[in-house]
């Protein structure tokens, strides 16, 4: 897999240098019309700025371990101040689930240290003595196939009457206050364990279908660093982000000390009433101090390449089978198709009978093949990977700003048809 060493070098000479990718650029051995792609990218994504899907965005592509495009549209914000630049760093909310725990769980599966098909209970004791979830596997819990509740607004434990509890939430750091959630806020320590205990407590549906939950990732960095006699985050980037050279790729950005700027993403008029900038967006990752597995992690667009073009790969950096093969294939395959569940195990991939679908119905593109996966985030992120035709995807936006009320960006269709068009000029 030397190639993709070579890319990843590349890429972090790129985020050194902060250059920008013009048309001209691009290498001229990539078979297609470099000018015209980089037209029919621009009318999109000005299209999509002038009717306020996103006020800024990237776009990154790589074909065959090369990064053919990279290119920054609009501005952090609509007073149009300050511009996306090339190494801006994103808050990739739930991106974080396939390059935050799923790594680590993948990784795990292959020391043995987890089995998909035992119940979930073996490794998470809480569950044991819960009859709605003793039987559940981790196959069943990643697919979304185990009927666990979607969403839990821990928020509303923390607040009252739009107020914040002094209870669970302090203005100033103490022995039983420590984790920051956000500038001067500070969450009680055992708030951690409430979270959990609400988690192993709520209800599950009998029906085993395809319902999409991030509850197990708010547990599974805890998890991780039992199996791993580790802290979550550092087993992360000992692991893997630096190995890969993913060097924005972390939690809480804000106290890393990096050169980059960081986009913003919501105005937050209820918890924090400030514009969220450099703090993790998702309010359950927040009240975790900025680190969990759901959401939290914020990294910039050449380091989403690089961890989506490792598992193109097949798990493999150079000569290093860093995750194996097997498992990697096994991870991002359909596991219930017949229960019309298109989703691998954490990676989401392509609708079920996508290839038949026009480009308004699809997802993602319909000339994706059947091999590909990724994810999709809260804030306007998406990351997309295609063994099978070597193609990776990375879109990198804060659609949230000013409001999550904008939905503008699923409306347009945006993603999918950039997506589409780089298919379109590299399919022969």
């Amino acid at each position: 897999m030397k190639n993709l060493v070579l890319v990843i070098l590349f890429l972090i000479v790129q985020t050194n240098n902060a250059q920008k990718f013009e048309e001209d650029e691009m290498s001229s051995e990539l078979g297609f019309d470099t000018e015209f792609v980089a037209l029919k990218v621009d009318s999109i994504m000005t299209h999509g700025i002038k009717n306020s899907a996103f006020p800024g965005a990237q776009v990154l592509v790589a074909k065959d371990n090369e990064v053919i495009f990279h290119k920054a549209y609009g501005h952090h914000t609509y007073d149009s101040i300050q511009n996306v630049g090339l190494n801006d760093i994103y808050d990739l909310a739930s991106v974080t689930k396939i390059t935050g725990p799923l790594p680590a769980i993948m990784k795990l599966v292959d020391e043995q240290k987890l089995d998909l098909d035992v119940p979930f209970s073996t490794y998470w004791k809480p569950w044991r003595k819960r009859k709605n979830k003793k039987d559940l596997t981790l196959r069943q819990i990643l697919s979304h196939q185990a009927g666990l509740v979607p969403y839990i607004v821990f928020l509303g434990k923390v607040m009252k009457n739009g107020k914040i509890k002094k209870r669970f939430i302090r203005e100033k750091q103490s022995t039983r206050f420590q984790k920051q959630v956000y500038n001067s806020l500070y969450i009680k320590n055992r708030f951690k364990q409430k979270m959990h205990r609400i988690i192993n407590r709520s209800k599950v549906s009998n029906e085993k279908v395809y319902k999409y939950s991030g509850l197990s990732f708010l547990i599974f960095p805890e998890l991780i660093s039992q199996l791993t006699k580790m802290d979550y985050e550092a087993y992360l980037k000992e692991t893997f982000y630096a190995p890969l050279g993913c060097h924005t790729l972390s939690f809480n950005p804000n106290n890393k000390g990096f050169p980059n700027t960081i986009v913003p993403t919501e105005s937050d008029t209820l918890f924090r009433k400030d514009v969220v900038k450099a703090w993790v967006h998702d309010e359950n990752a927040s009240l975790l101090g900025g680190v969990s597995g759901n959401a939290g992690l914020f990294g910039t667009a050449q380091d989403m390449a690089k961890i989506m073009l490792f598992y193109q790969n097949h798990g493999a950096l150079g000569d290093k089978q860093i995750i194996s093969k097997e498992t990697l294939e096994e991870f991002t395959r359909i596991q219930y198709p017949e229960n019309e569940n298109r989703r691998g195990l954490g990676f989401d991939k392509p609708l079920i009978g996508n290839d038949t679908l026009d480009l308004k119905d699809a997802y993602p593109s319909p000339l994706t093949s059947k091999t590909s996966f990724g994810h999709s985030g809260f804030t306007g992120t998406f990351v997309w990977a295609d063994p099978e035709n070597q193609l990776v995807f990375i879109f990198l936006s804060n659609r949230v700003y000013p409001t999550r009320a904008n939905r503008n960006l699923y409306e347009l269709n945006v993603r999918t048809a950039l997506q589409n068009v780089f298919y379109k000029a590299t399919l022969k």
